[in-house]
Order: C-alpha cells, then structure tokens, then sequence
C-alpha cells in the first residue's frame, strides 16, 4: 500500500507531534504518493471537467493539516483518516461555492452544447455530506467508515486498523451505512421535486 514503512510514518508523525520540524520535512515524501492515489481515486468520481485536480486537492488538504492546531499523531492511519476528512471537507466546500455560482453568486453567462458534455452521475457532494452528519448523531462509526472508504480510499482491512475493529464489521457497516444513505439521498430526491 505504502512505499515507507507503517513504523517509520508513524515515528515521523510522532516526532512532528513532538516539535520536531525536519520530521515533517522527511514524511512529507514519506505520504505524498498515497495521499495523491487516494485524490486521484476520489475525484475519479467527480464530474468531467471538475475544476479541482488531485494535485490540487492534497495540496489544500496538506496546508490544512500542516497548518493546524498541533495533533497529537497517533499512527498513520490516524495521520490519513484525517487527511481523509480534510478532504471530505475541501470538496464539500467547493460543491457548496458551485452551488451558490449556480444560483447566481458572480455568474456569468456561459453556452454549452449538452449533448457533448451529457449528464454525469456523480453524488450532491453537500446532501452526502449532510446526510453523513445526520447519520454520523445516530451511529458516528458507520458515518466514519463511510468518510474512510469513500473519501478516504481506505480499504476494509485499513478501515478495520483505525476503527480497531474486525474487517467483517466494517463490511456490515458500510453496507448498512450506503443504504442508510441512499434511504436519506432518496428521500431528499422526493423533497426537491
């Protein structure tokens, strides 16, 4: 999965948690590969054309989580769920401003033959993100599991390391989990017609 080893990651990420400035210096080559994978997978579902690319996308994440409030690093797999729903949260808030653009927040007219670009299936990156906080009151590991494989890349073996829980379930949350949502998503499909 990962070039380095879990334990060297987990002891630069410690020692940055300890103060350590250069150790930040050597994980960054150390986890750039697999945060990239994990970006590339994750916009794979975006729509055609989306404005933020993979580099981009763990770029943003990297400051964000570089440039917060020190963390207390526990291993690697803490280090990449939270890259996770950093994440998560960069392209919530990008689907967020794309719906205000659309509504009419600094538009400016644009013509488009739909036939070339044609409809794309891609999730309401806000009602998902809604409907995993909803779910996230009732039953936070589901929600967590859910943010780990799908914004995450996360395997159900990695899901089950950070959740320190057996891969079977994970796959019974996750399977729980999606219909939940897709229960939730349907019923605001209903709403907005």
């Amino acid at each position: 999965m990962i070039s380095a080893s879990r334990d060297d990651v987990t002891g630069w990420l410690r020692a940055w948690s300890n103060g350590d400035e250069t150790a930040l210096e050597r994980l960054t080559p150390l986890v750039y590969a697999e945060l990239h994978r994990r970006a590339r997978g994750l916009m794979g579902r975006e729509r055609v054309g989306h404005s933020l690319q993979p580099t981009a996308l763990i770029h943003e994440a990297y400051l964000r989580l570089v440039g917060s409030r020190p963390v207390d690093w526990h291993d690697r797999a803490h280090f990449y769920a939270l890259a996770a729903r950093v994440m998560r949260q960069i392209l919530v808030d990008h689907a967020r401003a794309r719906g205000r653009q659309k509504r009419g927040a600094a538009a400016l007219p644009v013509t488009f033959d739909e036939t070339v670009i044609g409809p794309q299936e891609t999730p309401d990156l806000v009602r998902l993100d809604d409907a995993l906080n909803a779910l996230a009151e009732t039953d936070a590991r589901k929600s967590h599991v859910i943010e780990l494989r799908f914004f995450g890349g996360f395997s159900v073996d990695d899901v089950a390391d950070v959740l320190e829980v057996s891969p079977q379930t994970v796959l019974r949350d996750w399977r729980l989990a999606k219909a939940w949502l897709q229960r939730e998503m349907n019923r605001g499909d209903r709403g907005r017609r």
